[in-house]
């Protein structure tokens, strides 16, 4: 038996990056993946490539910024799947390093947005049907600039921190329901998000602040290495990790 048999999966940011490869594995384990995320045609690829592989998925087009688009993802979900079992919410932006001095509102607004007004909404939204059968599983997408305050500017570092207390929050008040809410903080990784960081913007500051610690980072992850702590939250076999974050940087915050 597969360590995700007949389980459904929303998986957010799904077309590339960490949830390409999180919904890769999802399916090869049995789940039946809602990938969701802004990319169209990288969701069409997705979708051709797992079901090469007899995978189970079906794609919706969401930003996780709009409302609606969260409300409708949950909705085909339900529609196709009959429930939802997981949620991984790992759509997320950067920011361009922007000291809170300098931060401005358009920049603040949409990371916040993205990173954390859109993982809260989405969890809303399934928690009325994981109150309702007593299990559920939320996986939130972190970071160590969640744990640390020198890896991205004031807006994400912000966003990180509070999807992390969002995360503690949520996996203690409902620890009773059946329901469990852990984190994953990654380091540096091999995805496409820089191409979110405007690197034209860096101020001067934030480069003699900031950037002497990325020099101290041993390596940058390959996706399917933090993929695997995903998998391992969403089975059963983490059944008593509830409202903890799970470093995978490599070693760079032990220093």
């Amino acid at each position: 038996m597969k360590r995700l048999d007949n389980k459904v999966a929303i998986i957010t940011g799904a077309a590339s990056g960490l949830g390409r490869a999180i919904t890769m594995l999802y399916t090869a384990e049995g789940a039946k993946v809602v990938a969701a995320d802004i990319n169209e045609k990288a969701l069409g690829v997705l979708k051709d490539e797992v079901t090469a592989k007899s995978g189970t998925i079906t794609i919706v087009v969401a930003n996780m910024a709009k409302a609606d688009d969260i409300e409708n993802m949950v909705k085909t979900t339900v529609d196709t799947y009959g429930t939802v079992d997981i949620l991984v919410n790992n759509a997320g932006i950067m920011d361009d390093f922007s000291p809170v001095a300098n931060v401005t509102d358009l920049m603040w607004d949409r990371v916040m947005a993205i990173n954390l007004n859109g993982p809260c909404k989405a969890m809303r939204s399934v928690l009325k049907i994981m109150l309702e059968k007593k299990y559920g599983i939320i996986i939130n997408i972190a970071s160590i600039g969640g744990l640390q305050g020198a890896r991205a500017g004031a807006a994400y570092t912000a966003s990180k921190h509070a999807i992390i207390g969002l995360t503690k929050n949520t996996g203690y008040i409902y620890a009773k329901s059946g329901i469990r809410c852990n984190a994953i903080a990654p380091g540096a990784m091999d995805t496409n998000i820089s191409a979110t960081i405007d690197f034209t913007k860096i101020s001067a500051l934030a480069n003699e602040r900031i950037m002497p610690g990325m020099v101290l980072n041993p390596r940058s992850s390959n996706p399917a290495e933090v993929a695997n702590i995903a998998l391992f939250l969403a089975s059963d076999e983490a059944s008593f990790i509830n409202g903890a974050v799970i470093t995978a940087d490599g070693g760079w915050t032990a220093y």
